[in-house]
């Protein structure tokens, strides 16, 4: 990546907008951001951008709140670069995104009540594979300036366990997201965004320094109506297998129906994985906060 001089100008006067902007620009004119079998099809829209601070103390709250094994941003960084975190730089950043899914391929899975659109299905996949090839540049973007910097989700220490509850990881991107001020968890345990929950979320961690931005929700479920009033129950009705209830998501039995029950889609879609969406879609949350209009209204 050989970078112009005027490129290094603009990162060194705003890296902030630098980062953000090249994020942006990469999603608008990748080829990989577009299904390869349907001509100008584009998987994800304008990403969503923000940082957080790779020493907020919620990081090591995660050790609590998902796994003890979960990593905060300076154990990343430390494990890829062979050193220990106390030899990191004193202060770290991560650069954390949301890819939504467009609208067509929303509208798609809207129409499906028992399996996954094959439209949806290709933008987990496909888009998946563009989110990696993001995290790359992201990544070599910024050890070009001269940063250290790592996705963990590429590494070779990223793992995925299972315990009663279910699978989790060391490194939940949604978690970091939510560090980042992106939005909040729901009751179908997705995450919602000012863009709804249909997307996928992506990070790196920096040892530039970024201006953090601002985590607005007054709870980990305030994007959520569910959890704000009780008025929604919609994922609840759109999972096939009775997955949600008001006490949560079962992970077990959402597994088991990826595994089990759809895994013959991956041959009929020619994908090497497929996810569901089902709960992502058709309901007041897939492109919006809906929280938005009752805070309207008490204005």
């Amino acid at each position: 990546m050989i970078l112009s001089k005027q490129a290094k100008e603009q990162f060194q006067n705003n890296p902030a907008q630098f980062i953000e902007e090249a994020i942006k620009e990469f999603a608008r004119t990748s080829p990989l951001n577009r299904l390869p079998f349907i001509k100008d099809y584009v998987i994800w829209d304008e990403p969503l951008v923000k940082f957080a601070n790779g020493d907020d103390p919620i990081f090591t709250e995660y050790k609590t709140i998902i796994t003890p094994t979960h990593l905060t941003p300076r154990e990343a960084l430390a494990k890829a670069y062979n050193k220990s975190p106390e030899n990191m730089p004193v202060h770290l950043s991560v650069v954390s995104w949301i890819l939504p899914a467009v609208e067509e391929t929303r509208k798609s899975n809207r129409r499906e009540t028992r399996v996954p659109s094959r439209l949806w299905s290709h933008t987990y996949w496909y888009g998946e594979k563009f989110n990696e090839v993001l995290r790359e540049y992201v990544a070599k973007l910024l050890t070009e300036m001269g940063y250290l910097a790592v996705a963990p989700m590429l590494q070779s220490y990223f793992k995925v366990d299972r315990n009663e509850k279910g699978p989790y990881s060391n490194w939940s991107e949604r978690h970091i997201a939510y560090a980042a001020g992106h939005g909040t968890f729901s009751l179908s345990d997705g995450f919602i965004t000012e863009s709804g929950i249909a997307h996928r979320c992506g990070n790196v961690v920096t040892s530039l320094i970024l201006p953090a931005s601002p985590r607005a929700a007054e709870s980990p479920y305030s994007n959520c109506l569910f959890y704000v009033d009780g008025s929604c129950k919609a994922c609840i009705a759109r999972c096939p297998v009775g997955a949600i209830t008001e006490k949560g998501h079962d992970k077990k039995k959402c597994e088991a129906y990826l595994r089990d029950d759809i895994s013959y889609l991956r041959k009929d879609y020619d994908v090497g994985g497929t996810g569901c969406g089902l709960c992502q879609t058709k309901v007041p949350c897939e492109f919006q906060n809906p929280t938005k209009k009752l805070k309207k209204k008490t204005e």
